[in-house]
């Protein structure tokens, strides 16, 4: 349907005095109301496939986030009990870098102290620095640099001896 049809059917609803209109086909669906009174019409025009595309791509998204989310979950209390796990603080994407061309604040091995940057994540364009609560050493990093992370997920495990 192209811009003068839908014009034409418009002018026909406002002279006929009818007060909704409802036109779907396969790849559109059109809808003009109007109100007798005021003589205002309202047109609501719909894409059929934009919206058959939005609803496939919400469903795997949570899909893949939780099985993402619970063996990385599992593993710390599983074989690391003795040590500590250090946690984000929010959900973001994760760095271990203040920039791309500098070193990681800690890698395996590195000796941290509280109050000490560990890593960056970034939460709506705001880069948060992290700190350590904890005084150890890295035993192990359990998230990739510039992945996505959630709330309360493990980053590190921490040896505090």
């Amino acid at each position: 349907m192209n811009l003068n049809e839908i014009q034409d059917l418009i002018k026909f609803v406002a002279k006929s005095g009818v007060c909704e209109v409802e036109i779907e086909r396969k790849d559109f669906k059109i809808t003009i109301k109007s109100e007798s009174k005021q003589k205002e019409q309202q047109i609501i025009y719909q894409n059929a496939p934009v919206a058959m595309q939005q609803a496939p791509v919400a469903a795997p998204v949570a899909a893949v986030a939780a099985p993402a989310a619970a063996p990385v979950a599992a593993e710390p209390a599983s074989d690391d009990s003795k040590y500590i796990v250090v946690k984000s603080p929010m959900i973001g994407t994760f760095y271990r870098s203040s920039s791309p061309d500098k070193d990681p604040f800690i890698q395996v091995g590195s000796t941290i102290n509280t109050g000490m940057p560990v890593c960056i994540i970034e939460a709506m364009k705001l880069f948060n620095e992290i700190e350590a609560e904890v005084s150890g050493k890295i035993v192990k990093i359990l998230v990739d640099d510039a992945s996505p992370v959630e709330y309360d997920q493990p980053l590190f495990l921490v040896d505090p001896a």
